[in-house]
């Protein structure tokens, strides 16, 4: 193994060459990641074989941990190698004990997407001191561990591809665009049209959103090869066109993922979704990706939740549910990290009840 030399443009070159065309990559192991995660530090590690050629990468963001004089590693959907070949997992693994050293992290965290089912895997992992907790709660993860995509699009031409798609989804996409909307890939410029939809979005569906500044720093760091505004707009004779559904979504490693997505609370029998969905399905296929990912869809075996919608407008489109076996972590100084999970959970415990205070409060205003 080897920790990366950060000025070696040609090492560098060669990290993200590999990242960026290997099937088990993903955009957020990719070097430009940390440019997005600017509040983090980052490292990362190399596993090569006999004759010298990258088998494997590992990307580390590095969280600092205030008062505890320590750092959390984290790499996002990491590895970036055949998960399955131990050999490889555990010369990179010997590069995150020297970065541990490095950086005196107290934790090491990554989160491979390998599927729940393959047990063996995880025994795997576990045999190497990771632990892991086996069917973990929804939303008790930082990436979401049930997902819905369409695999093995690979090859496929996109009237074959939709021909999988419900009728009904198939046309309300037809229909979107008879209605005037239009959908199009967007600059930073377009960050004014879909920020406000995402506010909107957030609120309506009760969750916390990103800063513009965020979104603006995605599609900067991983570039248009890789990363994409889709905005939808309602386009009407006469009339300033109208935004009404956007997206931010990455295209890298031969999976293109819809990340962030976003709708206004008007024309909504206009049908953006389903055109902007079917849109960034085409950007996949131009690219002969392999897998077009919905991403998450937390609660989608409970059809009394709020968010069941949100899976029963993704199950349209005909693909699969996927649910990645989870997080792993490696402890390196327990007794730090039964202080700092206790000091967590004093902070998030505070911050629950402030929370709880506040909804109280709006809804008392709203009674008022």
């Amino acid at each position: 193994m080897e920790i990366i030399n950060k000025t070696d443009k040609k090492t560098l070159a060669e990290y993200e060459e590999f990242a960026k065309s290997c099937r088990y990559g993903n955009f957020m192991q990719s070097l430009n990641w940390p440019k997005v995660k600017d509040n983090w530090g980052w490292d990362a590690v190399i596993s090569r074989d006999a004759d010298g050629k990258i088998r494997g990468t590992c990307l580390c963001i590095i969280k600092r941990i205030p008062i505890f004089g320590c750092t959390f590693l984290y790499a996002p959907h990491g590895p970036c190698c055949d998960w399955s070949d131990g050999e490889i997992v555990e010369d990179l693994f010997e590069g995150i004990k020297a970065l541990a050293k490095k950086h005196k992290a107290y934790q090491f965290m990554w989160d491979p997407c390998f599927e729940e089912k393959d047990t063996e895997l995880t025994e795997m992992y576990r045999s190497m001191g990771f632990t892991h907790i086996d069917d973990a709660p929804e939303l008790s993860t930082i990436q979401a561990r049930n997902n819905y995509m369409l695999r093995n699009i690979e090859g496929k031409a996109p009237d074959e591809v939709m021909m999988t798609f419900k009728s009904d989804w198939r046309n309300r996409i037809r229909k979107a665009s008879r209605k005037g909307v239009v959908c199009k890939a967007c600059g930073k410029e377009a960050l004014d049209d879909f920020y406000p939809m995402m506010e909107a979005t957030g609120i309506r569906d009760g969750f916390s959103i990103r800063s513009k500044e965020y979104f603006a720093k995605m599609l900067d760091a991983l570039g248009e090869e890789h990363c994409r505004l889709f905005v939808c707009y309602l386009e009407q004779e006469g009339e300033e066109p109208i935004p009404v559904s956007g997206a931010v979504t990455t295209r890298y490693a031969g999976k293109t993922c819809y990340v962030y997505g976003a709708s206004s609370n008007h024309h909504r029998n206009t049908y953006p979704n389903y055109l902007m969905q079917w849109t960034m399905i085409n950007w996949a296929l131009e690219d002969n990706n392999f897998i077009y990912d919905f991403m998450g869809i937390p609660f989608y075996k409970d059809e009394t939740h709020p968010n069941h919608g949100v899976y029963k407008f993704k199950k349209g489109f005909n693909g699969e549910v996927v649910t990645y076996v989870g997080e792993f972590y490696y402890v390196f100084m327990p007794i730090r990290k039964k202080l700092i999970d206790f000091a967590q959970h004093i902070v998030e415990k505070r911050h629950s009840k402030q929370t709880q205070k506040l909804i109280k409060n709006r809804n008392t205003d709203t009674d008022a």
